[in-house]
């Protein structure tokens, strides 16, 4: 068990592969070595903690979709102009949405609000978008639904004492844990981030005007007649055409179809080599060159866009080339920017990384199809939504029926929220396929087969060794607030090099095993593992909020620990003793 577990953590920190293939090849690994029963092995995909999981990612979708959120961000972003209170009221906000939707989602629909004050106020983003992040993980602290760790610890509890935890169980010490870490992040987080200014401008991080150059079709060219996607093909993606002066008319990403005509110039982007090749082996010809600019590169019908790669993206660990961005999904991606700096090699060359920062263009109404579908987060130019006031009762109504049914203890939370999603679907405020699309299937898969692997850390008596340490280590005096304090801590550090479910899963078990070692009660210990597994502020690759702010924020793997390092001391400081209070041994 050790073995595989080990194998496994060593995976989640090396990354080749994606947290959820990790999961499936522990549970493989468990199963075939017989500590997992083979009719066992999938049980975990029907475990309550999934089903809640996946229904509340509907419901918060469906919240979104009503307008609710742009509702209260439109407020958000007429606040004063002083950092200090633009900061407080984005991490307030994203705090209060990320108690009841998912937290990444909360985040996602908020970055672009910062990075539009961040532009205005001529600010570097860097200031806006961690402490962001830092709030959408605080704010999930306070309720059942605010995080998947809160979940799985309310199952775990379930199993053990006979009831899981409820609804706001979690609020006594989640909330003056936010609080807490909130008025640090606000008052003096902020100010210990790094300012760099090359991320908060598009037009100095991109600077695309310095990397196109202007080509024109000669009679005798062998282009004349033939398509851009042919000459996308003969290429092989070496040449990109992001513009096309036919006349006095300017095509800004000119169709694919569009054939060629002698005098005909080409707006191109590529390497000196890959041009030098391609204007001599076509019978073209440069023309006279003049500064260009980014509004050449758009119009009424053609958009300029950034959007940043999102963890479960397909594009993560592949090429533009390879995938045939242009061909398949009908937009060209101009440049990429990784931590604050564009990457000057040949974008078709370049393997994206979850944080990457993407120029794309393309004719309107494009992008918004296929951006979502590349696992692709617009920012700054999308327009904040505003609901319709039936559309926002109906879903704040349903939603809040739900909560107040599970909060009661009426129905299970699973039955409450899938009811929930699935009245959303009937009322129409969201539709069938957005609610498919909606949950974080990775997610999905990652809890349904570490639940299994927590189980049979337990069953093999893993657990039980692990808590035997700390019990020899309580022989010699040291108390059981000490080993809760332990737990949040390690649960704490593992959170930041591994998913946060996965830390929950693996720790729970741990907790368990010390509390009833000690003769304790297993509320605090569980409690300290749920706080723990959320507060993943040391890494960017500890939760998706951090690796979704580490492009546009250009910030550096480092700079994590300058803001991350001293609130994990303000949570262990402020938190251990909170969750000692509420929840005595």
């Amino acid at each position: 068990m050790f073995a595989v577990l080990i194998g496994a953590l060593a995976a989640f920190v090396w990354g080749r592969w994606r947290y959820d293939v990790v999961a499936l090849l522990a549970l493989l690994a468990v199963t075939l070595a017989g500590i997992v029963p083979w009719d066992e092995a999938f049980l975990g995909f029907g475990h309550p903690a999934v089903i809640t999981v996946a229904a509340v990612l509907v419901v918060g979708k469906a919240l979104a979709n009503s307008g609710l959120v742009g509702l209260l961000a439109r407020q958000v972003s007429r606040v004063g102009e002083g950092a200090t209170a633009q900061i407080a009221a984005l991490t307030g906000l994203v705090a209060v949405l990320s108690a009841f939707m998912n937290n990444v989602g909360a985040l996602a629909l908020l970055m672009p609000v910062a990075i539009q004050m961040a532009r205005k106020h001529e600010r570097p983003t860097s200031i806006y978008l961690m402490p962001l992040a830092f709030g959408s993980l605080l704010g999930g602290l306070s309720t059942l639904i605010g995080t998947p760790p809160n979940i799985i610890i309310a199952t775990f509890r379930g199993d053990v004492v006979g009831e899981p935890f409820r609804m706001f169980d979690f609020a006594p010490a989640g909330v003056g844990i936010g609080v807490a870490g909130l008025a640090f992040v606000i008052l003096v987080g902020w100010r210990l981030l790094p300012r760099r200014e090359a991320g908060s401008n598009r037009d100095e991080l991109f600077r695309i005007g310095e990397y196109l150059t202007e080509v024109r079709v000669t009679e005798d060219s062998s282009l004349v007649g033939s398509s851009l996607r042919s000459l996308g093909r003969d290429t092989k993606g070496e040449i990109m055409v992001v513009g096309l002066i036919r006349g006095d008319r300017h095509h800004p990403a000119p169709h694919v179809l569009e054939r060629m005509r002698a005098g005909d110039v080409l707006l191109v982007e590529g390497t000196s080599e890959a041009l030098a090749e391609f204007v001599d082996g076509l019978g073209l010809e440069f023309a006279e060159q003049r500064d260009l600019d980014e509004e050449e590169l758009g119009s009424d019908e053609v958009e300029l866009m950034e959007a940043v790669v999102t963890p479960t993206s397909p594009l993560v660990g592949r090429d533009a080339a390879g995938l045939a961005i242009r061909m398949r999904h009908g937009f060209n991606i101009l440049a990429v920017a990784r931590q604050g700096t564009r990457l000057e090699e040949r974008v078709g060359r370049i393997r994206f990384r979850a944080g990457d920062v993407l120029l794309v263009q393309a004719p309107r109404g494009v992008l918004y199809e296929a951006l979502p579908n590349l696992g692709l987060l617009p920012l700054a130019e999308r327009e904040i939504r505003i609901g319709e006031p039936r559309r926002v009762f109906l879903a704040v109504g349903v939603f809040g029926a739900a909560v107040s049914l599970a909060a009661v203890g009426v129905v299970p939370i699973q039955v409450a929220f899938v009811g929930a999603a699935v009245l959303m679907v009937m009322l129409g405020l969201i539709g069938l396929e957005k609610a498919y699309t909606s949950v974080d299937w990775p997610v999905i898969v990652l809890l349904g087969a570490m639940i299994p692997v927590g189980e049979a850390l337990e069953t093999s008596g893993g657990s039980a060794l692990i808590g035997d340490i700390l019990l020899g280590m309580s022989e010699g005096g040291v108390s059981p607030a000490f080993a809760v304090g332990v737990i949040l801590v390690v649960t704490m550090l593992l959170s930041d090099v591994i998913n946060n479910a996965a830390a929950a899963v693996l720790m729970a078990p741990v907790a368990l095993s010390v509390a009833g070692g000690l003769g304790a009660s297993p509320d605090p210990f569980l409690m300290a593992t749920a706080v723990g597994a959320s507060c993943a502020f040391l890494t960017p690759i500890g939760h998706q909020s951090n690796t979704l702010v580490l492009g546009p924020g250009g910030y550096r793997f480092g700079d994590f620990w300058r803001l991350g390092l001293p609130l994990e001391v303000v949570i262990v400081v402020i938190g251990l003793p909170l969750i000692l209070v509420v929840w005595p041994v």
